[in-house]
């Protein structure tokens, strides 16, 4: 790739939609394609491509916001953390709003509490090391994209010998939260446009279960309009043919085995937890990392006396069957009205890659179903 322009060209766009065109209408059927990354979501309401696809093709939205998929009771630890005496708590921007039943991390700060938002763990771990006095908290979410910045993140702070260091984990594996969507009976789905972002570490071969277990195409595919556009020409060519398999779409990017340097580092700092609760989805098996003995004095459940309670979801948030892909955003009944970006009710209308948001900021805020 050498510039963005060339994966946004209305002239190749059109070509695309007219091969996709012809195969819907030779098939002669509907088909309900899962988007698992936020950021695919974002990207198809930026630019209309829900409008654009003949009406047989339908996008679901999947649980593949980070942000989205963090429970409200982590969040209230987060902002008990936040408040205990000497603590600077540090975390990525977009968690900053994201409301608990003891308020926001942003609530938080404007109470007194030293919240500071960072781009990495590496600026928080900078903090730790510029405040010796005080103890620095750094909030880790994300799938498998962002574990292993906090991952090399731990091993510099052991190398530092920095002590007054640790990190509150909420890294999710992206398999566990796909196979307990494939084992729902709520859901019909005919293949996934997989997640760009994650294969970039887990490689394009973590997805073998989808076809080989589950019967169902899935194209790993990157962030672009023309992007997305031809994973839906690949998943329709795949019916087409009669095949059903793993492809990988953004091969300028992911690599069939991923990344093995990450991976390897990630297996090093991190164990997979016995069951992690997802907000929609309840606890999942084996879906979470916490850090391992090894890192251990760097763990802040470890640490700190958490309360780790578990929190229901406000009733009126539709948060969880939206990351289910089992409604859209605006059947929410409090859709843009009680729940905005500016005064959220749940993380889908928080975060950048929130399906709630990508409706709200792109102006879907009504819609008939097809």
């Amino acid at each position: 790739m050498r510039f963005v322009d060339e994966f946004r060209d209305p002239a190749a766009a059109r070509s695309l939609l007219a091969v996709i065109e012809a195969q819907s209408d030779r098939l002669g059927r509907a088909f309900h394609f899962m988007e698992v990354c936020g950021g695919h979501t974002h990207t198809i309401y930026r630019h209309g491509l829900e409008h654009l696809l003949p009406e047989p093709i339908q996008f679901v939205h999947g649980p593949g916001c980070p942000v989205c998929v963090i429970p409200m009771g982590r969040v209230d630890d987060a902002v008990w953390l936040a408040g205990q005496p000497g603590v600077i708590f540090t975390t990525f921007g977009d968690m900053m709003r994201v409301p608990g039943t003891q308020g926001s991390l942003l609530q938080a700060q404007a109470a007194g509490a030293d919240v500071r938002f960072v781009y990495s763990p590496l600026d928080a771990l900078k903090v730790a090391r510029d405040n010796p006095d005080r103890e620095v908290v750094f909030f880790a979410v994300g799938f498998e994209t962002t574990a292993p910045s906090t991952a090399v993140t731990l091993v510099r702070a052991t190398a530092l010998d920095v002590r007054n260091f640790s990190v509150f984990c909420n890294h999710v594996l992206i398999e566990p939260p796909l196979r307990a969507i494939l084992d729902s009976e709520e859901l019909v789905l005919d293949g996934f446009v997989g997640p760009g972002h994650v294969a970039t570490v887990v490689g394009s071969r973590h997805f073998d279960f989808i076809p080989h277990e589950y019967a169902l195409p899935i194209v790993v595919t990157g962030f672009e309009p023309l992007d997305i556009l031809q994973a839906v020409e690949m998943l329709l060519a795949q019916y087409q043919t009669g095949r059903c398999e793993v492809e990988n779409q953004y091969a300028r990017v992911v690599r069939d085995i991923g990344n093995p340097a990450a991976l390897a580092l990630m297996e090093e700092v991190f164990e997979v937890r016995e069951s992690f609760e997802w907000r929609g989805l309840g606890f999942i098996p084996r879906s979470g990392y916490a850090i391992s003995d090894a890192y251990a004095r760097f763990d802040a459940e470890r640490r700190f006396a958490m309360p780790s309670i578990r929190v229901a979801d406000p009733p009126a948030c539709e948060c969880g069957i939206v990351l289910k892909g089992l409604i859209k955003p605006w059947q929410c009944k409090v859709f843009g009205t009680a729940c905005t970006p500016e005064t959220p009710i749940g993380t889908c209308m928080v975060s950048p890659e929130g399906a709630c948001a990508a409706y709200y900021n792109f102006g879907r805020l009504t819609r008939q179903t097809k």
